[in-house]
This record gives structure tokens, C-alpha cells and sequence, in this order.
């Protein structure tokens, strides 16, 4: 097992503790709420704030294992070279949005540090930096598969990331 995926075994189960935290402050609340007309202040904030962690490094993990949707049925059915055309220009144009969402979450950052939760008091410019983290990750699995297929690196069973359908 290599440095990335040990760190990408890590990166799961910190995701898997997540939910089960915000699993625990979201039932709790709830019985809390209805049980005891009582509840956890800063529950609601928090776990609104793990959920975005949650999604946004989730999708990164996802598209490392290039588990998004795609038109894999449609360019499934092409030859190589249009299999190897789609590919490049699919992993260009994600590559483009990935930095340019990564530019402006740049921004949005800096300026979210000035401004704070309501509740909790964390600086709104950390929780905004889990889109700033999946973008430039996602920037550099895109570049990475670009460099594999300009040096010819990249096979043809891997132009087609999915094939097959979801029984599969």
C-alpha cells in the first residue's frame, strides 16, 4: 500500500467519524428537542458544517476513483481515438472549472476569515477551505490523468473509467 493510499484510507475514516459525530448532534438534538424541550446549541451549526466537509473531500475521494457520472455508455461506443478525444477534452475542461473554482474559493477564504459562525465562532473562511481543498484536489487528479494521456501512459481500458451498469 503507497503514501496516497494510506493517506486516502485516512482521509475515509476521519469522513466516517464525521458522520458518525454529526449522526450523534443531529439524533441528539432531536430527542433533545422533542423529549426535553431542550436542546444542543451549536448542534445544528456544526453539523450543517461537517456536512459540507463531508461532501465536498467525499467528491474528491470519489472522483480519485473516478466514480462520477459520466457518459461512459455514450463514449463507450466510440473507437479508441474518439475514446482518447473525449477523454482529454472531458479532463481539460474539469481541470479549467476546478482552477477557476479554486481561484475564486481562494478569495471567498481570505474574506470568510474576518467573518465568523454565529454560534460557534469559527471563522468562516475554514469552513469555506473544504471547497478550496476538493478543488485543487480535483485539479490535480485531472492533471495527472492529462499528463498519463499526453505521454501515452494512460491504456485504453482506463479511457473509459465505468462501463457497466450499477448491478455490476
Amino acid at each position: 500500500m503507497g503514501l496516497l493510499d494510506r493517506i486516502v484510507k485516512g482521509v475515509e475514516w476521519i469522513l466516517v467519524v464525521m458522520f458518525g459525530i454529526m449522526a450523534i448532534l443531529v439524533f441528539g438534538n432531536v430527542v433533545l428537542r422533542y423529549g426535553f424541550n431542550s436542546g444542543i446549541v451549536f448542534s445544528e451549526e456544526v453539523s450543517r458544517f461537517m456536512f459540507m466537509w463531508l461532501t465536498l473531500i467525499g467528491a474528491l475521494i470519489v472522483m480519485k476513483d473516478h466514480g462520477h457520472l459520466g457518459m461512459s455508455s455514450v463514449v463507450d461506443q466510440m473507437g479508441e481515438r474518439g475514446q482518447r478525444i473525449s477523454r482529454f477534452l472531458a479532463d481539460t475542461l474539469t481541470l479549467a472549472c476546478c482552477l477557476l473554482l479554486a481561484h475564486g474559493t481562494w478569495k471567498q477564504v481570505v474574506i470568510g476569515m474576518d467573518d465568523h459562525a454565529p454560534v460557534t465562532g469559527i471563522p468562516m473562511g475554514i469552513i469555506q477551505s473544504s471547497l478550496l481543498i476538493s478543488s485543487i484536489g480535483m485539479a490535480f487528479v485531472q492533471a495527472y490523468s492529462l499528463w498519463r494521456q499526453l505521454t501515452g501512459r494512460m491504456p485504453r481500458e482506463e479511457l473509459v473509467p465505468f462501463s457497466g451498469s450499477v448491478g455490476e
